[in-house]
């Protein structure tokens, strides 16, 4: 499930994350996490567990200097869109305010936004980076 990998990765790379003077943790969940939608229960499940799990990790976290927040993408050409068909992956697209997938690259500036020293006072958040699918 998507739990599993980011919460292993973490463990491994504390010793290092505590030595370092601006440690930040990003973890990746989904636009998915906030919506619902038929046969999707477990996919929003682990997006919504990976969620919880990046705040409650910034909360243990805090103490130690480490920051931790996640990003969540809408849909992005990626192959796990791809791997839908023609007219499920129009549907998806269409679903945000602008009305099409982002490319993979529009997804690295909000990640490192997240890393950087620019969000050394964020902690704890999730930044939706999604078109506009999920409303607020």
């Amino acid at each position: 499930m998507n739990l599993r990998g980011p919460v292993f990765l973490v463990q491994e790379a504390l010793p290092h994350l505590e030595k370092s003077p601006c440690a930040a943790v990003v973890n990746v969940i989904s636009a998915g996490a906030f919506l619902f939608a038929p046969a999707q229960s477990m996919y929003a499940a682990g997006n919504a567990a990976l969620m919880s799990f990046t705040r409650s990790l910034a909360a243990e976290l805090a103490p130690r200097g480490i920051r931790v927040n996640a990003l969540a993408p809408g849909t992005v050409d990626t192959d796990m869109v791809r791997n839908n068909p023609p007219e499920v992956q129009r549907m998806m697209a269409a679903a945000s305010l602008q009305r099409r997938a982002a490319r993979p690259e529009e997804m690295v500036g909000p990640a490192l936004f997240l890393a950087s020293d620019a969000a050394s006072f964020v902690t704890g958040q999730v930044l939706i980076a999604d078109g506009g699918l999920v409303p607020h």
